[in-house]
């Protein structure tokens, strides 16, 4: 594949996680790059980068996975990358599906391929009740844009140079997966979905517990249908 390759690993308090990630992501894709952005942990996290000798940013404040993504989205495009992949550092996402997200943006066919667990079902399914608020998310973007996306959470994800440069400047900082689905498809990118198979986080603990699950269904809710909202009175404002 004849594309620039960056992959763009978030990281707070994956002390557990993330070495595997990357010697994974290494053994099984050596020629993409990787930048480790680890976002200002509290753990050991920063003191194993620069052990493994990892490129990685160490980020002086919590900006969030938002923020996080974001400075990952920066770098691309200061350092000329064709494609941006985001892979989470827990383990999760496995780098043998990388090029199957990576072939239909490098190929010109999506702006933003998703990787995602529910085509096949296959693996790691995600606890009942995150599922519950993953599916009421991908019909509130149906509803809201007209399309169908079915892993609206997913973080594993590759983005085209366009789209790279347009979440540097604008992207969600807070639960931003969802979110940049809508902004995306409202400013007339194509984004799809690839299925994937997952794993389940290899060490450490997620920050998403069942009732957080709930409270971040209703959040981004509200958070979609506002920006779809403003969205339509910015493009009337420009008519």
């Amino acid at each position: 594949m004849d594309k620039k390759i960056l992959v763009i690993i978030p990281c707070y308090n994956e002390e557990d996680n993330i070495v595997n990630t990357v010697e994974n992501l290494r053994a099984v894709c050596p020629e993409v790059d990787y930048l480790v952005v680890n976002d200002c942990s509290t753990d050991r996290s920063a003191e194993i980068l620069k052990e493994h000798h990892y490129p990685f940013l160490d980020l002086p404040v919590n900006l969030g996975i938002g923020g996080n993504v974001q400075c990952g989205y920066l770098y691309a495009v200061h350092h000329g990358y064709d494609v941006a992949v985001q892979m989470d550092g827990d383990g999760q996402h496995n780098p043998l599906f990388l090029a199957d997200g990576v072939r239909p943006v490098a190929e010109g066919r999506l702006d933003m391929c998703i990787g995602s667990r529910f085509i096949t079902k296959e693996g790691f399914q995600t606890s009942f009740m995150r599922r519950l608020g993953i599916n009421f998310i991908s019909v509130m973007i149906r509803l809201l844009c007209g399309v169908r996306i079915l892993d609206t959470t997913s973080g594993f994800r590759a983005c085209n140079k366009e789209l790279t440069a347009y979440f540097a400047d604008h992207y969600a900082q807070d639960y931003p997966e969802p979110e940049a689905i809508i902004t995306a498809v409202l400013n007339g990118y194509r984004v799809g979905e690839a299925p994937v198979v997952m794993e389940e986080r290899m060490g450490g603990k997620s920050s998403i517990s069942p009732f957080k699950s709930v409270y971040y269904m209703v959040k981004v809710s509200i958070a979609l249908v506002v920006f779809r909202i403003t969205s339509g009175r910015r493009k009337e404002g420009r008519a």
